[in-house]
């Protein structure tokens, strides 16, 4: 009511950087993990000023976003690495927001674009797991940029072409996940419109006299045209299929993410009727009933499943009530298929866990983040009928204000403010600095360093599952994460301890046996090395870092 609506998109800018820097500058060390890994082969790059492609054991080193692009901006702003992905990244990832407002926009309204965008910047994983994952940052800011020219039906045909072979080529070499989820939307989507606009037109031609269309052609001297004119073309569609099918075959590391791509479609097709809808299999389904910390994390959950029915009904809205909305078709296409992975993520096996629920889900929002305002919408509406009130009643014309809430309320639980104001569990690592998180201090990265130039290739080395992270950031691997395992301890290893496991006597462990290997975290004496620890050697002790020697 008070912001003028050409400074909307200013307002969605400042909440995405307001969000994003609101955890990635907790620390002066990457938070974290995939984004170690990510740090160590930047890092290798720069250093040898060379990228070889088959020098890592990681697929990660096949994306350009990593290992060409965080180098880059690192030597000319005369920045370290890690500050690039604290810094330059989350700025490029806050045009994601940016560019969804415009998409929204074209389609919709001013405040439901803004609502839109409000929900999918409110998501937990927008400013917290993707910070974590810098290669799928830069693959959706590409992703945007492909839908931005796609929903554009004025623009130049070949200047749409030229902009979809540079963004979707981009696109591949940034992340494969994103690249494989938006290759088979874009096959789904093209087969939709390929089928729907032959069934249009047999239907016209079926319903055109030939006589009007003679006297037609013939008064006006063009041809009727029956063909509906699609952004997506079979070309392009072709090309973005050979150029990701080559490049993960013949850049990864033996073909590794195709090889890995096809094995996860083995093991959904060999399971999907013997664990279909089985929770300790469909990972979406398991996050859904499995139980929560406190009544907080309850309503957390639930505001949560509001907004996906929300989503549901506007879905269905939009199959009901088509002609009365704004979506070029290609969007809706796009839409019903990205509703359909999220409907596979709760019911097929091994499917949402292959690239992580969370951040499949938040994939697919950006496509079906307006239908949740829309879905809300027609929910009030309904229950306007219901109480038989009329829709121009003052109540329900300010459903976009109640809507407006919910989602402040739903900002507030996802940030872990609410958590921490009750003094309930807390969530968040930028709020609370005792939520056990792979954070680092100046001690445990000394303690890496002095790691990383006493190791020789013999010694291996142990340490809990979040120490071992820093380690990966400095080596490229970490040889052994801690279990409780019942075998003796290895002769020849180092142990290594950070501020949690010195300060805190607290270890973070795979459990064995553990279907999604979700970390936990115990006392050090229940660690079954614990006895044999106390006789090993402390070679390294700075405070908050140790090692240990046998």
């Amino acid at each position: 009511k008070f912001i003028p609506k050409n400074l909307y998109p200013l307002a969605v800018f400042i909440i995405a950087i307001s969000l994003l820097f609101y955890r990635s500058l907790i620390s002066m060390y990457l938070v974290g993990w995939d984004i170690q890994i990510e740090y160590y082969l930047s890092n290798l790059v720069k250093f040898n000023s060379i990228w070889y492609s088959a020098t890592s054991g990681s697929s990660v080193n096949s994306l350009l976003s990593i290992v060409m692009l965080a180098p880059a901006y690192s030597i000319v702003s005369n920045m370290d690495i890690a500050w690039v992905f604290k810094i330059i990244y989350p700025l490029l990832f806050s045009f994601v927001p940016l560019g969804l407002y415009r998409v929204f926009q074209k389609q919709t309204n001013d405040k439901i674009a803004f609502l839109s965008v409000f929900f999918f910047m409110s998501i937990l994983t927008f400013y917290t797991e993707l910070l974590e994952v810098a290669r799928q940052q830069i693959a959706e800011l590409f992703l945007v940029l492909l839908i931005l020219p796609m929903i554009d039906k004025n623009m130049d045909k070949i200047k749409r072409s030229f902009l979809f072979i540079v963004f979707g080529f981009s696109l591949t070499v940034s992340h494969y996940g994103v690249s494989y989820i938006y290759m088979f939307s874009l096959i789904a989507v093209w087969l939709i419109l390929f089928f729907a606009e032959t069934s249009q037109m047999r239907k016209l031609k079926k319903n055109l006299h030939l006589e009007f269309k003679y006297k037609y052609e013939k008064v006006v001297g063009n041809p009727i045209s029956s063909k509906i004119e699609n952004t997506i073309s079979s070309t392009f569609v072709l090309l973005f299929i050979t150029f990701t099918l080559a490049w993960y075959m013949y850049v990864s590391i033996s073909s590794s993410i195709f090889i890995s791509l096809v094995s996860i479609g083995d093991h959904i097709a060999s399971s999907i009727f013997t664990e279909f809808l089985n929770p300790e299999a469909v990972q979406g389904l398991n996050l859904i009933i499995r139980e929560t910390a406190s009544p907080l994390y309850d309503i957390l959950k639930y505001l949560n499943l509001i907004a996906q029915f929300f989503i549901v009904v506007g879905v269905l809205t939009l199959l009901l009530k088509r002609n009365e909305m704004k979506f070029e078709r290609e969007y809706e296409a796009f839409s019903l298929i990205n509703f359909g992975i999220c409907l596979g993520g709760i019911t097929l096996p091994y499917f949402a866990s292959s690239l992580n629920t969370t951040r499949l889900y938040h994939i697919t929002l950006i496509f079906l983040a307006p239908f949740c305002v829309i879905g809300g919408i027609t929910v009030f509406r309904m229950l306007s009928r219901m109480v038989k009130a009329s829709w121009t009643d003052q109540r329900v014309r300010s459903s976009l204000e109640i809507l407006s809430v919910f989602f402040a309320i739903f900002l507030l639980f996802n940030s872990g403010f609410v958590h921490e104001a009750a003094k309930d569990y807390p969530m968040s690592i930028s709020l609370n600095s005792t939520v056990g998180y792979p954070r680092f201090n100046d001690q445990e990265i000394l303690t890496g360093e002095w790691l990383k130039s006493e190791k020789n290739e013999s010694v291996q080395i142990y340490s809990d599952v979040n120490r071992g992270l820093l380690l990966l950031g400095l080596f490229g691997k970490c040889n052994h994460f801690i279990a409780n395992e019942t075998r003796g301890v290895p002769t020849n290893v180092y142990i290594f301890f950070g501020r949690e496991n010195v300060k805190n006597k607290k270890i973070v462990m795979y459990p064995l046996n553990s279907t999604y290997q979700r970390e936990v975290t115990t006392d050090l004496k229940n660690w079954t090395w614990y006895n044999t620890l106390l006789n090993m050697s402390k070679v390294y002790d700075n405070g908050d870092g140790q090692v240990y020697y046998r």
